[in-house]
């Protein structure tokens, strides 16, 4: 034991230090051995701290690792579902032998809660929920709460694995959000388009606005083999589903699967209970997600602004090979000029149809500017590249689109894409002036 741990050893107060970057614990004192049902530190070797003290498979989702500074402590409160436990939390940093660790001390306050009327109703349906809520609504968007809804449900109620499914535009289910307890195998990635036979008699149900309680899976062997099947293969035994509603139409289900059987039907009336708020959070992500679309796109052509176009080369990934073709609208401020508005928007949008045809298939198109036009090709190989380049033109004539490209392929974009963009708005600019001088007209008007 290092000679600083000695130091906490003894203490009344739960405290245990884990490496921030790899979350593998460190050290726990006595107490907080004791309160994890642990005799010696030995036993948490080679575990990560969210594996023993929330049963968890993957890092919290409230974790506030991030947050933490040396020198500092972050002040809060905090209730373990897993081991029932209310507590008053101090986290710090600290950097020993090139690691960063993180030093929690936790005052358990269970004997003093229990003995508050109001504390004590968290053994009940309602302060279960309101923990949930406030946990949840503690992220700052709804995609992070409905992750942290999800998780705090799972350890309260004692599930293996807790998962959101929404019905996508082909009429299967989708499994869009999970929580998997410790030792349990993740299953979201098998779990998409999931045929709509499988769960129809579920929804059947949910139509008459009721849930569905599976005490053991050996019932639906003969009635839905398919369903059967599919339950067997994730090791499930029990399970409790039900309905998520928009409008008063069914958008699928939520639910837990193996939660103690004398827990099954209990739960099951606490996820119905939840559901609104469950509805809500989905409601509320639809809706920034819409935004953010909003704010990526341009609204005339349907394709990215240039504020999207920032986003997307920030996320490429250096190395790879990237063509990108630079095109300008050629004339039309003069047709705005001339014609009005609504023919340059015209003409704006037969120049995007274009790039459509040509890139949009596999490839991102942007809308930087009211005339400029971009087609960025990630990975793509050269001779593609020439050959949809070619296409783009050939297009453009039988369309009788008049716009000036240029186009730039690098093998490695290592040096950047402004680098690339570059060379492709200067062969833009070439034969942008050789269009001008080859038709004679003013390129001022």
């Amino acid at each position: 034991m290092e000679p600083i741990w000695g130091f906490f050893e003894n203490m009344n107060e739960l405290v245990y230090v884990a490496d921030v970057d790899t979350y593998e614990f460190i050290y726990m004192n006595k107490r907080a051995l004791s309160i994890c049902g642990l005799t010696s530190l030995e036993q948490t070797r080679g575990k990560k701290c969210y594996e023993v003290l929330q049963n968890a498979s993957a890092p919290c989702e409230i974790c506030n690792n991030r947050e933490l500074v040396p020198g500092q402590f972050k002040e809060w409160r905090y209730y373990n579902p897993v081991y029932n436990r209310h507590t008053l939390v101090k986290d710090t940093l600290i950097e020993m032998d090139g690691k960063r660790l993180r030093i929690e001390i936790a005052i358990d306050i269970s004997a003093d809660t229990k003995q508050n009327e109001i504390i004590r109703d968290y053994q009940n349906k309602e302060a279960l929920i309101n923990e949930a809520l406030r946990t949840a609504m503690l992220a700052s968007d709804p995609e992070t709460s409905l992750k942290i809804a999800i998780e705090y449900l799972g350890k309260a109620l004692g599930g293996e694995r807790v998962y959101i499914f929404e019905k996508n535009a082909q009429g299967g289910d989708d499994n869009t959000y999970e929580w998997v307890a410790n030792g349990v195998s993740p299953q979201k990635d098998n779990l998409q388009n999931v045929p709509p036979e499988v769960c129809e008699g579920w929804y059947r149900a949910f139509a008459d606005d009721k849930c569905v309680v599976i005490d053991d899976t050996e019932d639906v062997r003969t009635k839905n083999p398919l369903q059967y099947e599919m339950l067997k293969q994730q090791d499930i035994s029990s399970i409790t589903v039900v309905p998520l509603y928009e409008d008063g139409r069914v958008i699928g289900f939520y639910g837990v699967d193996n939660p103690p059987a004398e827990s099954l039907h209990y739960i099951s009336n606490m996820l119905q209970i939840m559901g609104h708020f469950m509805e809500s959070l989905l409601k509320m992500r639809n809706l920034v997600k819409n935004l953010e679309r909003m704010s990526y796109l341009d609204q005339l052509t349907q394709i990215g602004n240039r504020y999207a176009m920032v986003k997307y080369t920030e996320g490429m990934r250096p190395g790879e090979s990237v063509g990108i073709v630079y095109g300008d609208i050629t004339g039309l401020k003069r047709v705005n000029d001339a014609e009005g508005h609504e023919a340059g928007d015209h003409l704006i949008l037969a120049a995007s149809a274009c790039m459509k045809e040509a890139f949009g298939d596999a490839y991102e198109l942007f809308r930087i500017g009211g005339d400029e036009l971009l087609a960025i090709c990630a990975g793509i190989g050269e001779t593609e590249f020439r050959e949809r380049v070619a296409r783009l033109r050939k297009i453009m004539a039988d369309s009788s689109v008049n716009m000036a490209v240029g186009a730039d392929w690098e093998k490695d974009s290592e040096a950047g894409v402004s680098v690339v963009l570059a060379a492709a708005e200067t062969q833009m600019y070439k034969d942008k002036a050789a269009y001008y001088q080859r038709t004679g007209i003013d390129r001022r008007r």
